[in-house]
């Protein structure tokens, strides 16, 4: 298993998951971060790091959220690695509450 990054990420893109990451397996796009599922060591760290609460153990990720599994695995093939903190998108406190983002995901 792996660790899924979810909804609640869209449209706010924290970066604090990063900093922890042993393994480097967050990968950053236009205003989104995924998880490599190839990368992940399911470690678990990043999951209490992340001020939107968009990081999930793939066993528990909520049932309306199950299309984010794929949604990691094929954005994390083309997507640049992400290694170190990046200051939020502009309006990320605003967004970061709100469900149902994916027609908002920048690919």
């Amino acid at each position: 298993m792996t660790h899924v990054v979810a909804d609640s990420c869209i449209l706010c893109r924290y970066t604090d998951c990063v900093d922890v990451c042993p393994v480097d397996c967050f990968r950053e796009g236009p205003n989104f971060l995924v998880i490599d599922p190839d990368e992940c060591i399911d470690c678990a760290v990043c999951v209490a790091e992340c001020p939107a609460a968009a990081i999930f153990a793939e066993e528990d990720l909520p049932a309306d959220q199950q299309e984010y599994i794929a949604i990691n695995a094929e954005l994390s093939r083309s997507w640049p690695s992400i290694t170190k903190t990046k200051a939020p998108l502009p309006d990320a406190d605003e967004w970061k509450d709100k469900p149902n983002k994916l027609q908002y995901l920048e690919r």
